[in-house]
């Protein structure tokens, strides 16, 4: 016997070569065997020899594609051809015997023609490739080759001992084939999609098991509030419960009208049915939506639920003592919550005010409610899941993680504040660049990966689009078709003796509005002291917010004030100037009587929703000594305020009712409404204002109108606590009125019915967010919000999922000029104007004209609000950034959870490199291949991107061409293509399976998804695409430099789908 070195040209497969031609045979017991050890072996033999095997028993698909040294064999693609000629070969020529036990050495006979034993070989040798020398193996291996025929007799006489007495089963050989034919065989696209799935998150322990999570002993799936549920809020609910139990913190930012107070609501009986005490904050004019549910009462249509939560305003939390419903704030347990719920938190901001030690309602939640006592979670519904002030996110995710900077630690984030202020300085930079690279998909990139797996542990986000496209809509419904806005630009004056806006913000313009500006006139020499007493300290001592810095910021948003008012009505214009008149007459009347001291305005009219302008609300009074002030400049100004004001007031005043122009438009248009409706039978309007002397002014004039001309019923809601409806027996609570206007999405119970219907509404922002009112499909924006995010979000009320509608209209009313002219007005009105604007960690910035707030940019806003006159927008398409629904992957998780349920075991056994072939006919999916690519041994660790969140897996979109349709980082987009095109796909597509055969001859000709495979991977190292591929399919790889990638060799295919054209092009 010889020794045999298994490699250079003494190889165990050039031994073997030369006998294998027709007639002869081998006798093999082999430790393994690897569909590519067999494929060199046979190479182009048309028929394999015949063969008795000797085998391990429990081999599976996962051993027959090999080790990990046979990588670069694996990466060739051709897997399914090899199995395929495998098959033929076992099926045709093989006897398969199992061992008993393991097989600890492997054994080749190969006889010649006569059957006589010709060569035999015995050590480390098997039909692999590192048995067969193709790869390299141990050094310590040992084969010994014959080298007679005695010796070569010897073995064969051993081989046929073991041979006779294993036993002769045909159970061993199918188990073998079942494997080999899977390996062989099409898969269905919805098996890899889930492949991928389980590649991505198991390796993490990150998989999302519902049963697991919502542990149903407690009873949840039983409520009816779970039942209400569709399948896409109970996966929201699952991985919000999850992110709870795991974090003690979640987000959930789901799109307008998906209908996030219900998943909210399930969350808290989930802790509820588990004995946690339940709080949940809601802005004031959201209070009453949040009581129904908890009330034994008739409209409540989850009574028998029984939750018991307490509800507290945001603002609550600025008081000690008085009574909040029936919750008295003096006795109130606050570190006794376990769950804490806080719906529209993005308006929770962190703003201090300027008293040394005044502790905001943002410091008490933290301190009070989050911090001490028990253990407490935090919920937060966010309706804004525009991405432009990460500033407001940073504010959630504190509470979300008690404030700790360190809690996602383990999950590779050393430092959430750090995370989010880069995060804010990368998107500052990306607002920079030019329009055309400003690509949501750049800006992903520049965010970071840190960004990205924050939000993906904290968040649950989903876009309607999202919804529609991956969950489908044959449980929701389909949302109604939306129609193309209706724009009426309506005059002020049906005589047309008014001036016009522009001659009227000339005017307002010259204002000086002095009764609201007293430090303006403070002499030189006492400036000094006033600044002292109320200037606000930034920057850690470095520098001031000076109070007259505040005051005339104030008084430009008052002039701004004054024209968005005259743009909603003359009524509410005439009431404004009529208000600030009897200031300038107030403060006159003080400095004639010479008193002491006078002490600030308090400025009532300023629009305190615009939560850029909050800073400016806060700080104590000022109050200025009448011996400090230069008095006649100040008496010169406020006379010239009282001339002014008079005359705009003597001019709006004019216009009655009858000569109201936009009135008269607006009847017009609810009287068409009503004589062609857009839905049969639908007559339902809601009118929004931004300003309850507009909405009081409109039901004065429209009710009656409406009662006696169209025969409708209507009602005023403002949420000042003066709502009003023509219905006699009805209500005047926001919930009586709501559900007589809307009783189908409402649940109206049929006792009810005969309060009577309401199909005109009159209301304000009150009810601009949180509120179902679907069975409406026609609203109004009587005045146009300067801020777009408000027109979508009162659109939202009526642009829901469920709808019973086909189609909704909106109408706008803009002002009589063209818009970009109108915004330039503001920009002019409102001046130079300098915000504090102080953030969640009290890091303070002066921000001048608002630059550091693309919302408030006035750019900004002239494309969005261009945009919604012709097409009603979603929220996440009105950022210029990204919507934080593509950076987070819950609904993945959950998508795995329940495909691992339907088909126990499935994935485990799939072996690496399997594929499915798809059509799209979609044009943003264009064809090609996504391979799920998986980074190995040193390569894993010196792969590029810190913090990259789905490490070492790189999924990668490649064109039919090469190019690079989407990379790595966009893993998020990836995995939504491949949801859509595998999701119910369940089968093979024949058709296509058929036309990916003919292309590739089978699967042996894989020089084109070879080439895409060298694309993907160049996109993931970075390395030139020649250069990949000249290392690709060399056995072995060649390490050009050292600690360089070797191309290929370093990454796995873990799994690919093939996206063909829908139909097949010639």
């Amino acid at each position: 016997m010889r020794l045999v070195r298994n490699t250079g040209s003494d190889r165990v497969v050039d031994i073997v070569r030369p006998h294998l031609g027709d007639g002869m045979s081998i006798d093999a017991v082999s430790p393994a065997l690897s569909i590519f050890g067999f494929g060199e072996l046979i190479g182009s033999l048309n028929r394999g020899p015949a063969c008795r095997l000797v085998l391990p028993a429990g081999l599976d698909g996962h051993a027959l594609i090999g080790t990990a040294n046979e990588r670069t064999a694996r990466n060739q693609l051709q897997a399914r051809w090899l199995a395929a000629r495998l098959l033929q070969w076992l099926n045709d020529n093989v006897t398969v015997r199992l061992a008993r036990g393991g097989v600890p050495q492997g054994t080749l006979v190969l006889r010649d023609r006569s059957g006589a034993s010709v060569q035999a070989l015995l050590g480390a040798v098997g039909l692999t490739s590192e048995g067969l020398g193709l790869v390299p193996g141990n050094p310590l291996n040992l084969i010994q080759a014959s080298e007679s025929a005695d010796e070569a007799g010897m073995l064969a006489q051993w081989f046929e001992n073991q041979w006779a007495i294993l036993p002769d089963t045909r159970a061993a050989k199918d188990e073998l084939l079942r494997h080999i034919t899977a390996l062989a065989s099409h898969r269905d696209p919805h098996l890899i999609y889930a492949l991928v799935l389980h590649h991505l998150f198991s390796s993490r322990g990150d998989a999302l098991d519902e049963e697991q999570v919502i542990k149903s002993a407690t009873g949840i799936r039983n409520t009816v509030v779970w039942k209400k549920l569709y399948k896409f809020q109970r996966d929201g609910v699952v991985g919000a419960i999850d992110k709870l139990n795991r974090f003690g913190g979640c987000i959930i930012a789901d799109s307008v009208g998906l209908g996030k107070t219900f998943e909210a609501l399930a969350i808290i009986k989930y802790y509820e049915l588990r004995n946690d005490r339940v709080l949940v904050l809601c802005p004031k004019r959201l209070r009453d939506n949040w009581t129904l549910y908890k009330s034994n009462d008739r409209r409540n249509v989850l009574a028998s639920d029984r939750f018991n939560y307490d509800v507290l305003n945001h603002t609550d939390l600025s008081r000690d003592r008085g009574m909040s419903g029936d919750i008295d704030l003096a006795h109130v347990n606050w570190g006794n919550y376990d769950l804490v719920v806080i719906d529209e938190s993005h308006n929770f901001r962190n703003k201090k005010t300027p008293q040394a030690g005044g502790e905001t309602r943002y410091d008490r939640l933290m301190r009070k409610i989050i911090r001490e006592g028990v253990k407490t979670r935090v919920l937060m519904l966010s309706a804004t899941p525009v991405n432009n002030r990460m500033a407001d996110l940073r504010n959630q995710i504190v509470f979300a993680t008690e404030g700790d900077d360190t809690a996602l630690l383990e999950h590779g984030i050393s430092s959430i504040d750090s995370t989010t202020r880069l995060a804010q300085k990368q998107f500052n930079r990306w607002l920079e660049l030019p329009e055309a690279e400003r690509t949501p998909a750049k800006l992903v990139e520049m965010l970071g990966f840190d960004y990205f797996t924050l939000l993906d542990l904290l968040t649950i986000a989903r876009s309607r689009k999202h919804i529609a496209k991956y969950y489908g809509v044959t449980e929701t419904g389909r949302f109604p078709e939306r129609l193309k806005p209706i724009n009426i630009k309506a005059d002020v004056d049906l005589r047309g003796t008014f001036p016009p806006i522009r001659d009227i913000n000339l005017e307002i313009r010259r204002l000086n509005l002095a009764a609201y500006a007293p430090l303006r006139y403070v002499l030189p020499h006492k400036q000094d002291a006033y600044d002292r007493k109320y200037s606000t300290e930034v920057k850690g001592g470095t520098g001031f917010f000076r109070q007259v810095d505040r005051e005339e910021s104030l008084i430009h948003l008052l002039r701004v004030n004054i024209l968005k008012r005259m743009e909603s009505s003359v009524v509410s214009f005439a009431l404004t100037v009529e208000r600030q008149l009897r200031d300038v007459e107030d403060t006159l009347r003080h400095i004639e009587a010479q008193v002491e001291e006078l002490e600030e305005i308090d400025i009532e009219d300023v629009d305190i929703e615009d939560p850029a302008f909050e800073s400016l609300l806060v700080g104590r009074k000022v109050k200025v000594l009448l011996s400090d002030v230069d008095i006649v400049r100040w008496k010169q100004d406020l006379l010239e305020d009282r001339n002014r004001l008079a005359n705009l007031l003597a001019a709006a005043r004019e216009i009655s009712p009858e000569r109201d122009a936009k009135l008269a438009a607006l009847r017009e248009i609810i009287a068409n409404k009503h004589r062609q409706p857009i839905n049969q039978g639908n007559r339902k309007v809601i009118v929004f204002t931004a300003f309850a002397d507009t909405a009081n002014y409109l039901f004065e004039q429209l009710a009656p109108w409406a009662r006696e001309t169209l025969g409708v019923e209507s009602a005023l809601v403002t949420g000042t606590g003066s709502n009003k409806t023509t219905l006699p027996r009805l209500r005047r609570d926001l919930g009586s009125i709501l559900t007589a206007f809307s009783p189908r999405s409402k649940e109206r119970p049929e006792e009810l019915a005969s309060e009577g219907d309401i199909d005109l509404l009159i209301a304000t922002d009150c009810i601009s967010e949180g509120q179902n009112l679907q069975d409406c499909d026609w609203l109004v924006n009587y005045d146009i919000h300067w801020n777009p995010v408000r027109i979508i979000q009162r659109f939202g009320r009526i642009d829901r999922i469920g709808s019973p509608n086909e189609r909704i209209q909106l109408v706008n009313f803009w002002p009589n000029m063209e818009l970009e002219e109108y915004i330039n007005l503001e920009q002019r009105v409102s001046g130079r104007m300098v915000l504090l604007d102080i953030s969640a960690t009290g890091e303070e910035n002066l921000i001048e004209q608002q630059s550091g707030n693309p919302m408030n940019d006035l750019e900004y806003r002239r494309k969005q609000l261009l945009k919604l006159q012709d097409a009603v927008i979603d929220l996440e398409d009105l950022s210029t950034g990204v919507s934080i629904a593509d950076l987070t992957l819950t609904d993945f998780r959950i998508d795995l959870a329940e495909y691992r349920k339907a088909h126990p075991g499935v994935l485990e056994s799939v072996p690496l490199g399997a594929f499915a072939v798809t059509t799209t006919s979609e044009a943003e999916i264009p064809p090609g291949i996504v391979f799920c690519l998986r980074a190995e041994g040193a390569a894993a660790a010196r792969l590029p991107e810190e913090g990259y969140p789905l490490a070492p897996h790189y999924l990668v979109h490649v064109a039919d061409d090469g190019a690079v349709l989407l990379a790595y980082p966009q893993a998020k987009h990836i995995l939504d293509r491949l949801k859509r095109l595998c999701v119910g796909r369940d089968l093979p597509d024949a058709g296509a399976c058929a036309r990916f055969d003919k292309a590739t001859k089978n699967g042996q000709d894989m020089r084109h998804p070879q080439k895409l495979l060298a694309a993907a991977v160049s996109s993931v190292v970075g390395k030139s695409e020649e250069r990949a591929v000249a290392s690709l399919f060399t056995p072995g790889g060649t390490h050009a430099l050292t600690g360089e990638f070797a191309g290929i060799d370093d990454f796995e295919v873990v799994a690919w789908l093939v996206i063909l054209p829908d139909q097949e092009t010639e």
